[in-house]
């Protein structure tokens, strides 16, 4: 929670508040409306959580359909706990440059990401090509 300069308290809004956490399942829905749930890395900026994925994943293609997305803060298996921040929202595929942007995003809050992304870019070797995801909550 946050406070105002009149002490005062201001809530936090829902991108703020599912920031903090390191993970978010992401839900996103069938053409049949059934919710499928993930664990991913997201990154909060200018409003919006960014995610990267497979271009080929099935979220992706799910988002495509239907940019309907629940966000819930988790662990990494995906476990929501009891009154976990939850929001809901729209999903946005990004081109290139947004893409860019989101895995800069990325491995600037995740050490991993960043080590991964150096070492495959050192040796280099083929990563899947990837999308970056853009939720407005």
């Amino acid at each position: 929670m946050f406070w105002t300069r009149s002490g005062y308290p201001c809530r936090m809004t829902a991108v703020e508040e599912l920031g903090r956490s390191k993970y978010v399942s992401l839900t996103t829905y069938r053409k049949d409306g059934t919710p499928v749930a993930t664990p991913v890395w997201q990154a909060p900026d200018q409003g919006e959580l960014f995610i990267i994925s497979n271009a080929d994943a099935w979220k992706v293609k799910r988002i495509r359909n239907d940019p309907r997305v629940t966000v819930t803060a988790c662990n990494v298996r995906g476990r929501i706990a009891p009154g976990a921040p939850t929001a809901e929202g729209t999903a946005r595929l990004l081109d290139d440059a947004g893409t860019q942007h989101a895995r800069r995003l990325l491995e600037r809050r995740y050490l991993t990401s960043r080590i991964g992304n150096a070492l495959a870019r050192l040796l280099r070797l083929r990563r899947p090509p990837a999308i970056g995801i853009a939720v407005s909550l």
